[in-house]
């Protein structure tokens, strides 16, 4: 999708920091992490969020 906002990047960060045992690498399940422990109610900022965060968690697990 490309470069996304820094709104996105710094909620995805924040929510991984405060909250990194909730998220694994998938997308589905971090989708519902993030509608339970935020209050975006906007579908579209919620997807794109646990999408950030899911790559975070892949690609750091792939380094490891």
């Amino acid at each position: 999708m490309g470069i996304k906002p820094s709104y996105i990047k710094s909620m995805g960060t924040a929510l991984l920091e405060q909250h990194a045992g909730s998220f694994n690498g998938s997308f589905d399940d971090n989708k519902k992490v993030v509608q339970e422990i935020t209050t975006i109610e906007s579908k579209m900022i919620r997807n794109r969020v646990a999408g950030y965060i899911t790559r975070k968690v892949n690609t750091t697990q792939h380094r490891k």
